[in-house]
């Protein structure tokens, strides 16, 4: 497994990084929301297995719909316009609703998921695409991938080496306290190792309240992941990565710490 899990790493880096370097602004756009697609697929193989009768397709199409275009709209035409588009889906998945209450009170319940779905994932994920259209937006981006990589490779390894005292066993037997204190070293020492680089208009303070705020909000987001699977009786999202199981459980840190990225890039940092 662990062999794995470095072969899918070796393969996709370089298409990352050939996206972000080389990708521009649209591209950049659909990759993600093709991202958000595939993670809510996932999400909602967890979270609906549990429902009798299955969800319906169009029910899940209609917020895959509205994810990706959340995730493209965001740059163009901001906030305003994704507030609009989660209040159509609402609308929507609500009319669908009503239809599946013929057949289970679970009506409400799905809605609800429908949405949390999309907000969680796309919604997240679009602060993706805002940060990659900053002047120095594939700076940013790569900047927040060494965060998260390095707190989660830290974390893995510190885990292992020193882990004694478990973090939160009843959500993730395996995480110790060790771990993630490993991860935030991690992250801040790659994160000034990047700043000192490439990264000279960002204050070294700066860099350190990223470093260690996105850290800790990209482990909060891997927890928080776990919490589904965990009361679905899964292990990994699907099996669609080799040796990291599905792109939810490779992002799930990322869509937490994007938010917190943007919020300081954009009113804290610069």
């Amino acid at each position: 497994m662990h062999w794995k899990r470095w072969i899918t790493a070796l393969v996709g880096l370089p298409l990352l990084i050939l996206l972000v370097l080389k990708g521009g602004p649209t591209l950049f756009a659909l990759a993600i929301a093709a991202v958000a697609v595939i993670a809510m697929w996932e999400y909602f193989r967890i979270v609906l297995a549990e429902h009798s009768p299955r969800v319906p397709g169009y029910f899940l199409l209609w917020s895959y719909i509205a994810g990706a275009a959340v995730v493209l709209v965001v740059p163009y035409h901001g906030f305003q316009a994704v507030m609009a588009l989660f209040a159509l889906h609402l609308i929507g998945a609500a009319a669908m609703s009503i239809l599946r209450y013929k057949q289970s009170t679970d009506a409400p319940a799905v809605v609800l998921k429908q949405v949390f779905g999309v907000l969680y994932i796309a919604g997240f994920l679009a602060f993706f695409v805002l940060l990659y259209h900053d002047p120095h937006g594939v700076h940013w981006v790569f900047f927040l991938f060494v965060v998260v990589a390095a707190g989660d490779t830290g974390a893995y390894y510190a885990g292992r080496t020193f882990g004694r005292r478990k973090l939160c066993p009843a959500v993730s037997p395996k995480k110790t306290v060790e771990g993630a204190l490993g991860g935030l070293v991690g992250s801040l020492v790659l994160a000034v190792a990047y700043k000192l680089v490439f990264m000279p208009f960002l204050s070294l303070p700066g860099c350190v309240l990223f470093a260690l705020l996105v850290g800790s909000v990209g482990q909060i987001g891997d927890l928080f992941e776990s919490e589904f699977k965990r009361s679905a009786g899964v292990k990994d999202s699907s099996n669609l990565l080799p040796g990291h199981g599905g792109f939810l459980d490779r992002i799930d840190a990322l869509l937490f710490a994007l938010p917190v990225a943007y919020l300081l890039k954009e009113y804290l940092l610069t």
